[in-house]
């Protein structure tokens, strides 16, 4: 059980907590409230109060003892019974459920006004009847006097059934586009409907005229207030024969007297969201209105805040239980909430043992503990020489101990103990150094085939044992002791060559990391090779390396770049000229070649210059088209090469496109002409 406090009015929530899923059974039930404190701790007033996914509307009957609730998914209505604490019946719908009325005292006459325009009745059996609305319904009420459900909805009608005739009467016209809510007095039985032009309208039902028109958007603009758009009627409440209380879209609150078309009171909830549910509590004068964030209860006369109540979800209905403090909620969360205040009234009758149990929670409070306080033995305070404060204001009596300041604490441990610091500093270094050589174990046993490669797959373990998700994430077999890849660093097959063109392209890249690695390999193997001649010697390296290393990394990265593109141009240069030998070596035979029916034989120019080009390697061709501009030859960062080119049009090819530029020329030759004589025919004809 939660308790929350504001304006020192205790709200005490008694549906929080874990609940526990209907398909277990009673023995693990049993064996969870064993186990968890919070299950055992919890209060489940009454039993499986809650919906598959969201609950929409919830009310409570007016002999007090069910509560119905409506929800999804699937649609369905649950009645529970209050004196059994349990779920009575349960019935699934064909469509959801907009809004429900109670026409009985207890649920044996349930109204659901559907969203797919269907009006459904219930009777204590089940399902009884299904009739339709002409549009699809928002909100509608039941005047007891004429057995007549007034329906309003996307329609400027309100439409009437009559249950005592079975049908429909003459609807009532009004002058808004759309009614989103109505009430009806229970006093004097005057009718009222709110529209989305944000006023109100009365009607009454004897003689079916309207009496009354409130323009309720423009009284709720007040100076604090900031509107962005028009505000519409969100919900509607009478109470008494005089007051009206009308929310709005907006956020706004608006008490009236029914004698004045001005507003005795404008409450707004500064969140900006629609009032979804407006009630009276009339012992303490009470109004509690909500929107889909907060509950507000506050005075309807001064409009002075009483308390509010901010659940964890949004909030989709309220229902206050009559004459007592507790107070029902639907939620978007399958749980329904229950709210007990018992400044507000007295426990229901059949949980009256919620007053017994606020007043021991009240009785007893919790012991609150200060973070600005230290809490000490007296065996502390011996350690400490702190024994003669025992009785002075230094010192509190608490439980077996004492609480003292904790700035007082500091200052005492560091007089008493003032090398503390140099042996925590100590023990830290001491720590480093064996985590130093615990690592230096673990790293000496490397493969004789791609050490670096090894010693690179052994950093990135240490570095995933070492983060915080390792623990949650199930761990993962190495490369190094899979026997997939056992052969990678075995075999010497395998070893990766350095000296490969690509290789080299990519080095600088990594060459960082792979340098600081190459060092670390060097230190390893003489490290082994101390340890076989049996010499002790300081582990690592000294600090001072370490940081003109770090200094000098960038220097060297810049100059192993350059010195990688000096090596790959002198040997490209050397590779051109042993070409070039080689070509000026080849001697040419004269070959005798056949012309195939059908082609023209132009000279053997050309098709020695194309001899030519087959006899070079393709790296020479590229550069003679690259020199014609047929062709582009780029490098990429990886090292690859990039090569753009066009395509040479054949001789056949160019003398079509000559013939098709002539024959566009033609065209436009005789349409000119035609044109030219067109005009002149007109000319004469309007001559003569």
């Amino acid at each position: 059980m939660q308790v929350s406090s504001l304006n020192e009015v205790k709200i005490y929530s008694l549906s929080c907590g874990k609940s526990l899923p209907e398909w277990l059974s009673d023995r693990k039930k049993r064996a969870l409230q064993k186990k968890d404190v919070d299950v055992r701790r919890r209060i489940e007033l009454i039993q499986d109060f809650e919906m598959p996914t969201v609950c929409t509307t919830i009310k409570v009957s007016k002999d007090g003892q069910y509560i119905l609730a409506t929800g999804t998914y699937k649609p369905r209505v649950r009645c529970y019974d209050t004196y059994q604490l349990s779920l009575k019946f349960e019935r699934c719908l064909d469509s959801e459920v907009v809004t429900f009325e109670i026409l009985s005292d207890d649920y044996s006459k349930i109204v659901f006004l559907h969203n797919d325009r269907y009006i459904e009745f219930h009777s204590q059996s089940g399902f009884y009847y299904k009739t339709r609305i002409p549009k699809f319904g928002r909100d509608f009420s039941y005047h007891y006097p004429s057995c007549d459900l007034y329906f309003v909805g996307a329609s400027s009608e309100v439409y009437r059934l009559n249950l005592e005739q079975g049908r429909y009467l003459n609807p009532l016209q009004t002058d808004a586009a759309e009614n989103n809510v109505c009430d009806i007095n229970s006093v004097h039985g005057l009718f009222a409907t709110g529209t989305i032009e944000g006023r109100v309208e009365c009607w009454d039902p004897r003689t079916r005229n309207r009496v009354g028109l409130l323009d309720c958007a423009l009284n709720s603009v007040t100076a604090d207030s900031e509107i962005n758009n028009l505000p519409t009627i969100s919900a509607l409440k009478f109470n008494g024969p005089l007051t009206m209380a009308v929310g709005t879209s907006t956020g706004q609150v608006l008490l009236y007297d029914l004698r004045s078309d001005k507003p005795l009171l404008v409450k707004d909830h500064q969140y900006g969201l629609p009032i979804k549910s407006v009630h009276f509590q009339d012992s303490l004068d009470l109004i509690l209105s909500a929107d889909s964030r907060i509950i507000k209860m506050w005075n309807k006369n001064s409009g002075k805040i009483f308390t509010s109540l901010e659940p964890e979800h949004d909030l989709n209905d309220v229902c206050l239980y009559p004459n007592s403090g507790m107070l029902l909620t639907a939620n978007e969360t399958p749980k329904m909430g229950i709210y007990y205040i018992p400044v507000l009234g007295p426990a229901p009758r059949w949980c009256s043992f919620l007053d017994n149990l606020t007043e021991e929670l009240e009785e007893n409070p919790e012991s609150t503990v200060y973070d600005d306080y230290k809490f000490v033995t007296k065996k502390d305070l011996e350690n400490l020489g702190l024994t003669h404060l025992i009785g002075s204001p230094f010192l509190r009596a608490y439980m077996h101990g004492f609480f003292m300041d904790i700035r007082l604490y500091h200052k005492v441990k560091l007089m008493v103990n003032p090398f503390a610091y140099e042996e925590y500093r100590k023990d830290k270094i001491r720590q480093k150094i064996e985590e130093t050589r615990a690592q230096r174990v673990q790293l000496k046993k490397l493969p004789k085939v791609n050490k670096e490669l090894a010693l690179k797959l052994i950093e990135e373990e240490e570095e995933k044992q070492k983060s915080t998700w390792k623990k949650k994430v199930k761990s993962l077999p190495s490369i190094l002791t899979d026997d997939r890849f056992k052969v990678m660093f075995e075999n010497p097959d395998f070893q990766v060559d350095e000296e490969s063109e690509e290789f080299r392209l990519l080095n600088p890249l990594v060459s960082k990391i792979s340098e600081k690695r190459k060092k670390k390999l060097r230190l390893l193997e003489q490290q082994e090779l101390r340890e076989k001649e049996e010499e002790e010697e300081p582990e690592g390296k000294p600090s001072d390396a370490e940081s003109s290393e770090s200094s000098d990394d960038e220097k060297a990265w810049v100059e192993e770049v350059r010195k990688q593109r000096r090596l790959l141009q002198q040997e490209e240069k050397v590779k051109r000229q042993e070409r070039l030998k080689e070509d000026q070596q080849t001697v040419l035979k004269p070959q005798f070649y056949e012309i195939k029916a059908g082609e023209e034989f132009r000279s053997f120019k050309d098709s020695a210059t194309k001899q030519k080009l087959m006899n070079k390697t393709l790296e020479d061709r590229l550069k003679i088209e690259a020199k014609n501009g047929t062709l582009s030859v780029s490098d990429t960062t990886v090292g690859s090469k990039q090569l753009t080119f066009t395509l040479k049009r054949s001789e056949q090819q160019k003398k079509q496109q000559e013939a098709e530029k002539l024959h566009r020329q033609e065209r436009k030759r005789l349409r000119r002409s035609a044109g030219h004589l067109k005009s002149r025919h007109k000319r004469g004809r309007s001559f003569h």
